[in-house]
């Protein structure tokens, strides 16, 4: 019986032993042959290591060559991540490295878990350092496995501070925008455009990436070559920013905007308390009157200039301020650096104060009123509807009074139906001007006058939105086009509008039921919920000297095959050895032509020419044109311009809130320049942005110095400025006869 159970279980073992080696050599032939090459190929796989190609960054050039971002050699110390798997293994070769290279552990740990960086290359753990570490370093291999030391280079801007809005910066691939990036074809330890340039070219400027396919063997050591694929550097950028200019645009705008602060703005006495008391004043939290007073100095915070070719649309400037220094973003600015030299804080209130930020390109992201700067376009529409004829007079008696309210609304005092003139310096009372027409109204900046067009273009048209039509014309209301990012659209205030901003509760409910006919007054005269950038601006007075071409803004001359030489003279390129990689459109582009028959552009024409001019008198009494003493001096030699003075009212209506605007254009073909200047609570259009226009066109006729453009000083690391002043030397240009 015992011999009998031996070998019934001796038959089972055997059953199971057959089953098993049919399972094991099933599976062997299934991986031999079903499977085969699959395998094959992750064993090629795994003796090989592909290491990818970065392709050189394109430069960016001013039009006349000069290199404003360049590429310059740098090493780094990176860590192959298959090392540094093993939390153990990792911290003893950071602790090994630290020392070297002089980054503590727990930064270089901080780097390892952030997961910013691409697993395809190796983990970067210092950026910048010297030869003599690198070589240190490679002579220590066999201390510090997988350590690396990797040729890479990082962006330089050979004339910063300049044009540092224009230019941009570069940065990190941020967790916003990864998958983005990624799905191109970017490594996530790319630095790419940020702002800018760099940012709205970053396709052209990247290039693509190549590789190299190594085959090695069990220890990593390459035993061949497989595979190469060159890079394809990225392309050069030629702009048609002029660096000459540029650098006069921000040294005017910079220097006036200081000049303004040490001016100050009256409180005046309030005339219907027999001058007893100011006129402006504020509560206190216990409600109590607080006047401010007598004078009060203008902020004068902010600012922007642009100077445009309205026969082609190219910009030769662009200036913002307050500016920054595009270097700091490729040097250190760890340790709370970044939020001291572009901190925004208010210090008297420790709030964000928005007139201090420096990281906002005012020209073309200033979401601004234009105050009379905005009339001609007022003038424009009012001509080419009909509504009224170049030889219409309107006799202004300082102030307007609605006519299609109802008295008893007028009287109730929930309509506004009366509007003044600005105050007169002599009698402190709204500007009378008598008998004007289109022409002298816009010489002489009468408010009444384009009150009344406001109100006629509602009252006496079918299509309430008749203005706001022949606004958009112009380009008012949407983006120019420029290839800048973030450009701001502006405001052209509708029904819509106000309903949006009602449920933003940026305006009151009541306010957002509907446009009204004293919304189009304000509008009439650039107020309201109006707003535009000053690029805006340009593009329209530039369309009414180029008799009706709306112009797309163009900031891009040329985009040139990588590779450009470097010219004889330090800090330009050779352009004249450039190879294009595209044909330029010299010629610009056409958005749109708007009608512009010669009798309605020459009567605005004729008011611009007179506001810089002078000359001709309104009813018995000579008015000073808004801008004639601001040119009393202005050479018969220089660029014949015509011109707007514009004041916007500013928070409060207080006087020192005021922000200061003047648009010009030549009315010389053979010098097509459109100038606009922009300045922020710094008063009348005449006394603060006028002359600012007015030196620019004095500097290009020739006649106001300038200063050379030359190569930067190295960037102090220690300064706690985004920018060094940018200043004039000569402002005689900024005279004005009083």
């Amino acid at each position: 019986m015992a011999a009998d159970k031996r070998a019934t279980r001796l038959g089972v073992l055997a059953l199971v032993a057959t089953l098993l080696f049919g399972v094991v050599g099933a599976r062997l032939w299934f991986l031999q042959t079903v499977q085969a090459e699959e395998l094959q190929s992750e064993v090629d796989v795994t003796k090989e290591r592909t290491v990818p190609l970065l392709p050189q960054r394109g430069r960016i050039f001013d039009a006349d060559g000069r290199i404003l971002a360049d590429n310059q050699r740098t090493l780094t110390v990176g860590v192959d991540w298959s090392v540094i798997r093993s939390s153990t293994t990792r911290a003893e070769i950071f602790r090994r490295l630290s020392g070297w290279i002089d980054v503590p552990v727990e930064d270089m740990e901080a780097r390892y878990q952030s997961q910013v960086y691409s697993p395809f290359l190796p983990m970067p753990v210092k950026e910048g350092i010297d030869e003599p570490t690198a070589i240190a370093i490679k002579e220590r291999v066999e201390d510090l496995p997988g350590v690396q030391i990797i040729e890479d280079s990082k962006r330089v801007y050979p004339f910063a501070p300049l044009a540092s809005h224009i230019v941009g910066y570069m940065g990190r691939i941020t967790a916003e925008t990864k998958d983005e990036y990624t799905s191109n074809g970017y490594f996530l330890n790319e630095r790419v455009g940020q702002f800018g340039v760099e940012l709205s070219m970053e396709r052209e400027l990247h290039g693509q990436w190549g590789y190299i396919t190594y085959e090695v063997d069990n220890a990593s050591r390459i035993v061949r070559v497989v595979e190469e694929v060159p890079p394809i550097n990225g392309r050069d950028i030629q702009l048609t920013i002029d660096l000459d200019q540029q650098q006069y645009a921000e040294q005017a705008l910079e220097t006036q905007l200081r000049l303004r602060r040490q001016a100050t703005a009256k409180n005046p006495l309030d005339r219907d308390t027999n001058f007893r008391t100011r006129a402006f004043y504020e509560f206190d939290e216990n409600g109590n009157k607080i006047y401010f007073p007598e004078e009060v100095p203008y902020k004068a915070p902010a600012g922007a200039v642009v100077i445009q070719n309205h026969e082609n649309g190219h910009v030769i400037a662009l200036a913002s301020y307050p500016t920054f220094d595009n270097r700091w973003f490729e040097s250190d600015l760890s340790g709370g650096k970044f939020e001291q030299i572009f901190d925004a804080t208010d210090p008297a209130t420790g709030k964000v104060d928005p007139d201090r930020s420096t990281l906002v390109n005012r020209a073309i992201q200033g979401r601004y009123n234009l105050g009379s700067t905005f009339k001609p376009f007022t003038a424009y529409a009012a001509l080419s509807t009909d509504l009224m004829d170049t030889n219409d007079y309107y006799v202004d008696q300082g102030t307007y009074r609605m006519v299609s309210v109802d008295e008893g609304k007028c009287e109730s005092g929930l309509v506004r139906c009366v509007y003044k003139n600005a105050t007169c310096s002599g009698t402190g009372r709204p500007c009378v001007y008598g008998a004007v027409d289109v022409e002298t109204a816009l010489a002489v900046s009468s408010d009444a006058f384009f009150y009344r067009v406001g109100e006629l273009i509602m009252e006496n048209n079918e299509q309430k939105d008749l203005l706001q039509r022949e606004l958009k014309l112009f380009g008012f209301g949407a983006d120019t086009g420029i290839d800048l990012p973030f450009e701001f659209d502006g405001t052209i205030p509708d029904r819509e509008l106000k309903e949006r901003y009602a449920k933003l509760g940026v305006i009151s409910k009541d306010e957002g039921t509907g446009y009204f006919t004293g919304d189009n007054v304000q509008l009439a005269i650039g107020q309201g919920l109006l707003s535009a950038s000053p690029l805006q601006l340009a593009v329209g007075y530039s369309t009414i000297a180029n008799y009706g071409f709306v112009m797309k803004p163009e900031i891009i001359k040329a985009v040139f095959d990588a590779g450009v030489p470097d010219a004889a003279q330090p800090g330009y390129a050779d352009i004249s050895r450039a190879r294009f990689a595209e044909e330029p459109n010299v010629d610009g582009e056409v958005i749109r032509q708007i009608p512009m028959p010669e009798h309605i552009r020459e009567e605005i024409n004729r008011g611009l020419t007179r506001v810089v001019y002078g000359t001709g008198t309104v009813s018995d009494y000579y008015h000073h044109t808004t801008g004639e003493k601001l040119f009393f001096d202005y050479p018969r030699s220089a660029i014949p311009i015509a011109g707007k003075t514009g004041t916007a009212q500013g928070a409060g209506n207080y006087p020192w809130n005021d922000s200061s605007a003047f648009a010009a254009y030549s009315r010389d073909a053979s010098t097509p320049y459109t100038v606009t200047a922009y300045l922020e609570k710094a008063g009348y259009g005449s006394l603060a942005a006028g002359p600012v226009v007015k030196c620019i066109f004095l500097q290009l006729s020739g006649i106001a110095p300038t200063d050379p453009v030359v190569l930067s000083d190295p960037l102090d690391p220690n300064a706690i400025f985004a920018a060094p002043p940018q200043r004039l030397n000569d402002t005689s240009c900024f005279s004005r006869r009083l």
